[in-house]
C-alpha cells in the first residue's frame, strides 16, 4: 500500500492530536511523531502551528468559508431559506467538529493571544463567516430578497451564534445529545427569514 503524502499526514496527525488532546497541548514534535516525519518536514508544509491548525480547519471540517462566498459572488441562486438552510447545516458541523479543538486555546491566555494574532495576519478568525454571511445576505437585500431594514450583520451573528451554541450547549444536556443537525438548520433558517425576508 502506497504512502500518503508527507503533507496529507501532517493534516491528519495534526486533526487526530487536536481533536484529542487540543490545540494547546498538540505540539508539533507530537504531530511530526504522528505523521511520521521530522519536525523539520512539517515545517516545510507550514509556517506554524498556528498555520496548521488553519489549514486543519480549511481541509478537516466541513467547508463553511467557500460556501458563503460562492453564494454571495451569485446571489438570487436557489432560495434564501435553502441557502440559509445550507449554510446553518455546514456551520452547525464546522463548529460542532472545531470546538473541541480550539477549547483548549481558552486555558491559557498567551496562546490565545499568539494564536489570534498569527491568525489576524493570515486574514483568518472566527470572525470571517459573520462578515462573509453579512455580505451573502447584503447581496440578497440588494436583489430585494431581503428586507431593506433588515439588519444583515445582525442576522449572520444570530445564524452563526445559534450555531456554535449548539456545538457548545448540548454536551452537558441530560441526554448529551444535539438537536439533529438537519432539522436543526431548517428551523433556524425559517426563523430567522421570518424576521428578515421581505414580505
Amino acid at each position: 500500500m502506497e504512502q500518503k503524502p508527507a503533507r496529507v499526514r501532517v493534516l491528519d496527525a495534526a486533526h487526530e492530536l487536536m481533536l484529542t488532546v487540543g490545540l494547546a497541548r498538540a505540539t508539533t514534535k507530537e504531530i511530526a511523531r504522528a505523521a511520521g516525519c521530522s519536525e523539520a518536514a512539517l515545517y516545510k508544509y507550514f509556517a506554524s502551528k498556528e498555520e496548521l491548525f488553519i489549514q486543519v480547519l480549511h481541509e478537516r471540517l466541513p467547508r463553511l468559508t467557500p460556501l458563503l462566498r460562492s453564494l454571495a459572488a451569485e446571489p438570487g441562486r436557489g432560495t434564501p431559506e435553502r441557502n440559509l438552510t445550507e449554510i446553518a447545516r455546514q456551520a452547525a458541523l464546522f463548529y460542532e467538529q472545531s470546538f473541541p479543538i480550539a477549547v483548549s486555546l481558552y486555558a491559557e491566555m498567551q496562546l490565545k493571544r499568539r494564536h489570534d494574532q498569527a491568525m489576524r495576519e493570515m486574514g483568518s478568525g472566527p470572525h470571517v463567516p459573520i462578515e462573509e454571511l453579512d455580505a451573502y445576505l447584503r447581496a440578497e437585500q440588494a436583489l430585494g430578497r431581503i428586507a431593506p431594514g433588515a439588519d444583515t450583520f445582525a442576522a449572520a451573528s444570530l445564524l452563526l451564534g445559534a450555531c456554535a451554541q449548539r456545538a457548545f450547549a448540548y454536551d452537558a444536556a441530560p441526554s448529551g445529545e444535539r438537536p439533529p443537525v438537519d432539522d436543526f438548520a431548517a428551523r433556524l433558517a425559517r426563523t430567522l427569514l421570518a424576521g428578515i425576508a421581505d414580505a
